[in-house]
């Protein structure tokens, strides 16, 4: 059966991603190009769903993963899913899943959803490929990732040109992603987040890094023209400012936002009407209320 796309109404959408580019890209970072692949944000990722697995009382036979990675996540899945006889079945984050429809127990999109050029479609074909009952799981970076680099960028391009041209993806907040998962008609919606910070040498060695990770301008509407002379030394400059960590060198942040939902199924609880609730959470469990976590420190990149 031929995997079909999410039905649209109205205008086409903007097209977000230029996927050749960022095919290679990944390509390129897989295999050395950019240096040694960067690849600790989508093993961090991994260790956060086996968790995330390990809390939920159910035996996956038949998962399937979604990335633009896949022979890491190939390697991953055994790890991830010791149940599924032949392991998970892996395939390419295409604007059109190759996914049967009720094929899957259990869809794990994986590092690979802020590039879609609609990410409410990849849910719903991630939910359509389901089982009744069946469990998706995303994750992807968030908003709040390299906030500090693509400030400086901007500034010193500002400085530089006099205005802005598009070299780094908007990547969503938290709040618009989890609203996506009841609009691709998922039930028990969760969202949540987890920040890592890294150090490295200087702003350089991050740029070095986001290459090696495929993570570079793959923006439909980037401009093909050479980058103004001095623009990234400028931006180098202004985020040793900005951002400075011991030693000498720079610190950071990356945030991975996590969605959960599931397929619907009739014996599922269903919840209760917002507001409705007469105690609150805290002295139901009889737990003491905590601020939240400081992100979670990570080893330095070189």
């Amino acid at each position: 059966m031929t995997p079909q796309p999410p039905d649209q109404t109205g205008p086409e959408a903007p097209r977000l991603t230029d996927r050749t580019a960022l095919g290679r890209f990944r390509a390129r970072a897989v295999r050395g190009g950019f240096g040694p692949p960067a690849d600790f944000l989508h093993r961090e990722a991994a260790a956060e769903i086996k968790e995330r697995l390990a809390e939920v009382n159910r035996t996956f036979t038949r998962p399937a993963v979604v990335t633009g990675w896949p022979a890491l996540w190939a390697g991953l899945g055994a790890d991830l899913f010791p149940d599924a006889p032949g392991g998970a079945r892996i395939v390419a984050d295409d604007p059109v899943l190759a996914l049967e429809p009720g094929a899957h127990d259990l869809v794990v999109h994986a590092m690979a959803l802020h590039w879609a050029c609609d990410p409410l479609g990849q849910l719903i074909q991630a939910r359509r490929a389901l089982a009744p009952d069946g469990l998706m799981l995303a994750v992807a970076p968030g908003g709040r990732t390299l906030a500090a680099l693509r400030a400086c960028l901007a500034e010193a391009e500002a400085a530089l040109t006099g205005g802005l041209s598009p070299r780094v993806l908007p990547m969503a907040e938290i709040r618009d992603l989890g609203a996506l998962l009841q609009r691709a008609g998922l039930a028990l919606p969760v969202a949540d987040s987890l920040a890592l910070e890294v150090s490295y040498a200087d702003a350089w060695a991050l740029m070095r890094d986001v290459r090696a990770m495929g993570e570079g301008n793959a923006l439909a509407a980037r401009h093909r023209r050479p980058t103004p002379r001095g623009l990234f030394e400028a931006a180098a400059q202004a985020y040793a400012a900005a951002c400075p960590a011991p030693d000498g060198r720079v610190a950071a942040r990356f945030e991975l936002i996590f969605l959960t939902g599931w397929a619907p199924h009739p014996e599922q609880p269903q919840p209760l009407r917002p507001g409705s609730a007469q105690t609150r959470l805290a002295e139901a469990l009889g737990a003491r209320e905590m601020p939240l976590p400081e992100p979670t420190p990570f080893p330095r990149r070189d």
